[in-house]
C-alpha cells in the first residue's frame, strides 16, 4: 500500500495492524458466495449466528433451486423458515428476508446493477429503512454484494480497536466506522480484507473473555 494512504498516527497504526494481520493470516477471500444476491441473503441470515450455520441454510436454498429473489418472495413463510432453519431464529429471519426481498423487487426490480448504480449514502438509508436490517447488515450488503467502499463494523472490530487504544470502550458503530473511513483510503478491496482479517483475529485471539494476548499477532514481541 502506498505510504500516502496513511498520513497520520492513527492511519499509521491502522496500517501496521493490517500488515501484521495480512502477514499472519493471508487473504480471507470474503464474502464466500457465488453471486451478489447470495451475499445479500447471507448478510441477513448471519445475524446472531455463525457462518457455518448460514452455509447450511444457503445450501438448502440452493438445493431447492430457490436462490432467486422472485422465487423466495413468492415462497410461503413456513417453507422459507423451514429451509433457513439452520441459521437460527428462522421465523424472524424469514420475515426479515421477505421484507428485504419486497424492497429489492419493488425498488430495484431485483437487479443488482441497478442497485449498485444508486448513490451509496442514499442506498444505505434505504436499506436501513427496511424492517430487520441494521447497520452491520446494510453495510455488509453495500461492501460485499455491491462493491461500495463502506467499512463494516461488528463486535470484533469494536473490541480490537478498544483493546489497542484506537477507540474508547463502548464506542458507537458510527465512531468505529469513522475511525477507518477517515484514516484509510476509501477502497473496496482494502475495506473488504481489513474487516475479514479483524473477524479472523477476533475469533482466534481477541476473545471476549480470556483473550489470547500472548499469542496474538498484534502483541509486540
Amino acid at each position: 500500500m502506498a505510504k500516502s494512504q496513511f498520513p497520520n498516527p492513527k492511519s499509521h497504526k491502522l496500517r501496521l495492524i493490517y500488515q501484521r494481520l495480512y502477514k499472519t493470516f493471508g487473504p480471507q477471500h470474503w464474502w464466500p458466495a457465488k453471486t451478489p444476491f447470495e451475499v445479500m441473503v447471507g448478510a441477513i441470515l448471519t445475524q446472531n449466528t455463525n457462518w457455518q450455520n448460514v452455509e447450511k441454510a444457503i445450501r438448502n436454498l440452493r438445493k431447492a433451486e430457490l436462490l432467486d429473489a422472485h422465487k423466495l418472495y413468492r415462497l410461503p413463510h413456513r417453507r422459507l423458515a423451514q429451509l433457513i432453519r439452520p441459521s437460527g431464529y428462522f421465523n424472524i429471519k424469514a420475515r426479515r428476508l421477505k421484507n428485504f426481498l419486497k424492497f429489492y423487487i419493488e425498488n430495484y426490480k431485483a437487479n443488482v446493477l441497478k442497485m449498485r448504480a444508486q448513490d451509496t449514502g442514499r442506498l444505505r438509508e434505504e436499506l436501513l429503512s427496511v424492517n430487520g436490517i441494521g447497520q452491520e447488515t446494510a453495510d455488509s450488503i453495500l461492501l460485499y454484494a455491491l462493491d461500495k467502499p463502506v467499512f463494516v463494523v461488528d463486535a470484533y472490530t469494536k473490541r480490537i480497536c478498544s483493546r489497542h487504544g484506537l477507540l474508547c470502550e463502548g464506542a458507537s458503530y458510527q465512531d468505529t466506522q469513522k475511525l477507518f473511513t477517515q484514516n484509510l483510503k476509501n477502497d473496496v478491496q482494502l475495506f473488504n480484507e481489513y474487516h475479514a482479517l479483524l473477524v479472523r483475529l477476533g475469533k482466534d485471539f481477541c476473545l471476549k473473555s480470556r483473550p489470547r494476548c500472548r499469542m496474538c499477532p498484534l502483541t509486540e514481541k
